[in-house]
């Protein structure tokens, strides 16, 4: 490793320290951390003081960390809290967001606006669920019924878009075939895991599992390491997006690990992820991050308030859907809030545009930024209206009640 890239990687993890710190704190700023990362990667960056960049060493602890923010996301969502209406309510409000995200950005596209409807559309149709996930688990509202529609509509909005980037937009796919034939296979390989993760369980594997789990070997954890590369390796071979790789991986882990000593996994898999790969992929995008294409062109400064819009109005409205009687309205806005916040896959999926040719650098600046606010501004606004809501019965719920489709 240059001499040069350490002592980048050193501010990186001075950062990782210090962005906490600051957010603790300026407590009436209330600065999401993963904005704090960000910010900070900017600053310290080519582009401003030029203290650090982003070389290949940095570059495959990023790509780690973007794997473990998925793989968590994946490990975290409680299938049997979301079923029946939840997943249902948010499959149904996706796919009306699909349909205004690529009515806008075709429309943008006929305006010579952007230059592909497509990408932008797909960049416009996610939701943050890696982002949110800790966000709900620190106010306490992954217990709440709004905990399981928050998960449901983040689930969704991050899963359906992770196809279709795989599908259609992944720079490599189709090189080793055909797309839709390939994601049939991964889909049949994931299922199988799934099947092996809940019926397969011998005796002595989970003995010597759980021995090894308090010991220097750290077996459990080593495993659940071993299913994320494995899986981001197939995906890729398969021509798919690795994202897709990560979180099923962490379905996998999740289903193979109930009980208590699936939350001692989760507690050591938290401290790996969020204490050293996931803070370098943030601040390592905030180190990418060109700041010029979008300060230098008045087209993107205009864009960026329009994409945080469009986020808010095409993800958030299908939130609106849920019946009174699940969720009061202040909790429904909260709802639409959390839906429309965006980041990590619109970086992923601006990243192709660009390096593909199909997005102009400005117009990527211009999403990641507003996806940068909609993190900043959006959950804070989410959890000051649920504070603010009527009492429920839900939030004194231990379990999010599952409801069935009428």
């Amino acid at each position: 490793m240059a001499l040069a890239e350490l002592h980048s990687l050193l501010l990186v993890f001075a950062i990782a320290v210090v962005a906490p710190l600051l957010s603790e704190w300026i407590p009436r700023l209330r600065l999401p951390l993963v904005v704090l990362e960000i910010s900070l990667g900017i600053l310290v960056g080519p582009q401003i003081l030029g203290w650090a960049s982003a070389g290949p060493t940095i570059a495959v602890f990023s790509n780690f960390g973007l794997a473990f923010l998925f793989f968590l996301a994946g490990f975290e969502i409680d299938f049997q809290a979301i079923r029946g209406r939840p997943i249902s309510l948010a499959a149904v409000g996706w796919l009306m967001s699909f349909v205004g995200c690529l009515g806008a950005g075709f429309a943008l596209q006929s305006f010579g606006i952007v230059d592909s409807g497509l990408i932008v559309g797909a960049a416009l149709a996610t939701t943050a669920l890696g982002t949110l996930m800790p966000i709900l688990r620190d106010a306490k509202e992954l217990t709440t019924r709004f905990g399981a529609y928050a998960v449901a509509f983040g689930g969704v909005g991050e899963f359906a878009p992770l196809v279709l980037t795989s599908l259609v937009l992944s720079s490599s796919g189709g090189e080793q075939g055909n797309p839709l034939v390939l994601m049939f296979v991964f889909a049949g390989i994931t299922l199988l895991g799934v099947f092996i993760a809940l019926t397969y369980r011998p005796p002595r594997l989970i003995e010597v599992l759980e021995k090894k789990m308090d010991t220097s070997a750290q077996l459990p954890v080593r495993l659940a390491v071993l299913v994320l590369a494995s899986l981001v390796v197939l995906a890729r071979n398969l021509g798919l997006d690795a994202i897709l790789g990560a979180m099923a991986a962490g379905v996998w882990v999740a289903l193979a690990t109930p009980g208590e000593h699936g939350k001692a996994l989760s507690h050591t898999l938290d401290g790996i992820a969020f204490g050293f790969f996931v803070p370098i992929f943030f601040v390592t995008t905030g180190l990418r991050y060109d700041l010029h294409a979008l300060v230098t062109s008045k087209l993107a400064l205009l864009q960026l308030p329009m994409f945080l819009t469009l986020f808010l109005v095409i993800r958030g409205l299908p939130a609106l859907l849920i019946r009174s009687q699940y969720l009061d309205i202040r909790s429904r806005v909260a709802l639409a809030f959390l839906s429309a916040t965006e980041l990590p896959l619109v970086i992923a999926i601006t990243d192709i545009g660009v390096k593909s040719g199909q997005l102009k650098p400005e117009t990527a600046a211009s999403l990641v930024g507003a996806g940068m606010v909609s993190v900043l501004l959006f959950p804070i606004t989410a959890l000051t209206l649920r504070r603010k809501a009527a009492p429920r019965s839900d939030s004194q719920s231990a379990v999010p009640i599952p409801e069935k489709v009428d």
